[in-house]
């Protein structure tokens, strides 16, 4: 179907929207939750194309391992430093802790 991945697109960003502050979601947590388990890649190729306008918190969005973006995303420290202004921990080595963290998008 032609406009499928512009629909799953449309439906990341509004999952992504609802990430509340102090919260996180995985590439393959969204997938999942959106119906689509083996779309993690879709997912991070989705985000990575977000509008601007629409001022999602993408820095809410990280790998299965709680690991931040490269800084060329967001800029040196950026990811790391909303989030630890949004309350969310972190664990030796710079990783957030999922266990404290993950929002299961409901």
């Amino acid at each position: 179907m032609k406009n499928e991945p512009n629909l799953f697109c449309e439906s990341v960003y509004e999952l992504v929207a609802r990430i509340p502050k102090g919260k996180v979601m995985t590439y393959g947590q969204i997938a999942l939750v959106l119906g689509r388990p083996r779309a993690a890649r879709i997912v991070g190729g989705a985000m990575s194309r977000a509008p601007e306008g629409r001022n999602l918190p993408c820095h809410r969005v990280l790998n299965r391992l709680g690991e931040l973006s490269p800084s060329e995303v967001f800029g040196e420290g950026v990811q790391h430093q909303r989030l630890s202004d949004e309350g969310v921990y972190f664990l030796e080595g710079g990783r957030v802790d999922l266990s404290r963290c993950l929002w299961n998008g409901e």
